[in-house]
């Protein structure tokens, strides 16, 4: 005899289970953290995901259940994925000895669970330092969140740089040859708070934010996690240990001459430009003039561009800056006017593009190649 039941969406499961996937998915010196943690109440479902760097908890209201007292247990995370994505409409689960059963249309199944006991306990006690607007959040996110390695050798830049302050929220990202940030007025903490939040942690809050509903996010902290928490979730992640590289003196563009450029017109170019690389790191030059941005590159294997865009605004003298193209194509993206405004000074400094919007304002920085390259 069942000790208790109780009926939810599928969609609504499934969507949490996919969430907890990479998480319970990696592999970590627990066996435990391989499985989803179900809690059952009297009036929702909790469910908990941890790979001990990063952990989801997501909570689901039941509108159905036949509950006589709280019950968890653990079910392999990714095969109880795989089952309820085969099942359609709503899915009663019941329970009996050391197994899990799913009925759903006339189809039913059940699954091998164990003791709760053996999965790491959650972090309790949060918290809060203020809320974001979680569109707004993933709007910056993604104008910076390219551009994180995923495994350089200097594990400091595997991150994303979070300042908090009076002044701003401030997100930036290197992977030691670019730089890009995003800074908004609008999003401020009385007290400064600076995190460097792990590559993996950026990615899976960004999908969660791409899911969630329109509202807020509340960005807390939890012993020595940070914590992201929206209407049905709480995102907890460690923090990485290193310093972030000291940033704002290369930001720094006094004496830089500034210059715009059809950014549609420059993308095709670049884009181009990259073509003839064939995977190879070949260097492109640009020429800058009053009137003209000349691209010339030269790949002896496959052939050679050059190309003259007309450039506003640049009261220099001539100036020949040699750049790895992709470098700058990759940071475009997250610019979206007709003209794109930069700043430049000499062939040793890099090219800033900088953009003020109502909202934020955006920074990308992109340092030269040497001549010996």
């Amino acid at each position: 005899m069942a000790i208790t039941t109780f009926t939810i969406d599928q969609k609504k499961l499934l969507s949490v289970l996919s969430s907890m996937q990479p998480i319970c998915t990696k592999r970590t010196t627990l066996d435990a953290t391989s499985s989803i943690l179900f809690q059952v109440g009297n009036k929702e479902l909790v469910l908990k995901s941890t790979d001990l760097e990063i952990s989801l908890q997501s909570t689901c209201l039941l509108p159905h259940n036949d509950m006589s007292a709280a019950y968890s247990f653990l079910v392999s995370g990714k095969r109880i994925f795989d089952l309820v994505k085969e099942l359609d409409d709503e899915i009663t689960f019941s329970f009996e000895n050391n197994q899990v059963s799913l009925e759903a249309n006339k189809v039913q199944l059940s699954l091998n669970v164990k003791d709760p006991e053996g999965f790491p306990p959650f972090p309790e006690r949060i918290e809060n330092l203020m809320h974001i607007d979680a569109q707004f959040l993933l709007t910056l996110l993604e104008k910076v969140a390219f551009l994180i390695p995923q495994n350089n050798a200097n594990s400091a830049l595997n991150g994303l740089f979070l300042e908090v302050s009076p002044q701003g929220l401030t997100l930036t990202t290197t992977d030691g040859h670019c730089l890009a940030q995003v800074e908004s007025p609008a999003i401020t903490l009385e007290q400064e708070k600076k995190w460097l939040l792990p590559r993996r942690a950026i990615f899976e809050l960004k999908k969660l934010l791409e899911t969630s509903k329109n509202g807020f996010v509340f960005l807390g902290v939890c012993g020595n996690q940070v914590v992201f928490s929206g209407e049905d979730f709480n995102f907890f992640t460690k923090l990485l240990s290193d310093s972030f590289p000291a940033y704002r003196t290369i930001l720094n563009k006094e004496g830089f001459i500034p210059a715009s450029v059809d950014r549609n017109h420059f993308i095709k170019t670049l884009r181009r430009s990259v073509c003839l690389l064939s995977g190879q790191f070949l260097a492109t030059t640009f020429t800058f003039n009053q009137e003209l941005l000349s691209v010339a590159m030269q790949n002896k294997e496959v052939g050679k561009l050059h190309e003259a865009l007309q450039l506003k605004g640049f009261t220099g003298t001539d100036l020949d800056i040699r750049f790895y193209a992709p470098y700058i194509l990759n940071g475009l993206q997250s610019f979206s006017e007709e003209n794109i405004d930069f700043y430049l000074k000499n062939s040793s400094k890099p090219i800033v593009f900088h953009t003020e919007q109502e909202k934020y304002q955006m920074t990308y920085l992109v340092m030269p190649v040497s001549p010996t390259h």
